[in-house]
C-alpha cells in the first residue's frame, strides 16, 4: 500500500520516488508502522488492516501548520485504536522554515501519554500492549472497517 505521490509543494516529487510497500516492523511483541509527515495527511496509507499496534511519524512539519499536525496525529490513533508517537524537529530549515517541534505520544483513545511542547529533548514513556488490546475488544470498530485494495494509478 503505497501513495503515488510526493509532496509537491516542497518539491519533493522532482527527487524522490514514493514508496512500493508498507514496512510493519514487530518489536518486543509490538507490531510497528512507519510513516514519514506527510503521509498523515492521508489516512488511507495509514489504515491499520494489518492490526498494528503503534504508527511512528517522522517529521519536518513546520510552524503555521503544525496545529493540523497536533490534530491529524490524534485522528490517527483514534481512527486506527493504536498508539501514535509523532516525531517532528525544531529549528529552522535552509529556507528559514521554523519548526517547532510538537513530538508527542498518542493513545489508542486520543489521550496524550507525551503531550506537544516547543521543547527539544529526548522522551521516554510505556505503552501498554494489554490495554489497548483490551479496549479494541470492548469496542471492536476496527472489525468495521472497510476492505480496500489500493492500485497505483497510471
Amino acid at each position: 500500500m503505497t501513495k503515488d505521490t510526493c509532496f509537491s509543494l516542497a518539491g519533493e516529487d522532482k527527487v524522490y520516488k514514493s514508496g512500493e510497500t508498507r514496512l510493519i516492523i514487530e518489536y518486543k511483541e509490538f507490531k510497528i508502522c512507519p510513516q514519514i509527515c506527510y503521509d498523515l495527511r492521508f489516512p488511507v496509507f495509514s489504515r491499520n488492516t494489518e492490526n498494528f499496534d503503534l504508527l511512528i511519524y517522522a517529521a519536518n512539519w513546520p510552524k503555521p501548520r503544525v496545529n493540523a499536525w497536533d490534530i491529524l496525529l490524534k485522528a490517527r490513533a483514534v481512527e486506527n485504536m493504536c498508539f501514535v508517537a509523532g516525531v517532528n524537529r525544531i529549528g529552522f530549515d535552509g529556507n528559514n522554515y521554523e519548526y517547532v517541534g510538537h513530538s508527542q505520544l498518542i493513545d489508542f483513545l486520543g489521550n496524550n501519554i507525551i503531550a506537544p511542547s516547543e521543547n527539544e529533548g529526548v522522551f521516554i514513556a510505556e505503552i501498554n500492549k494489554e490495554e489497548m488490546l483490551g479496549t479494541r475488544k470492548k469496542l471492536p470498530f476496527l472489525e468495521d472497517r472497510d476492505h480496500f485494495q489500493i492500485t497505483k494509478s497510471k
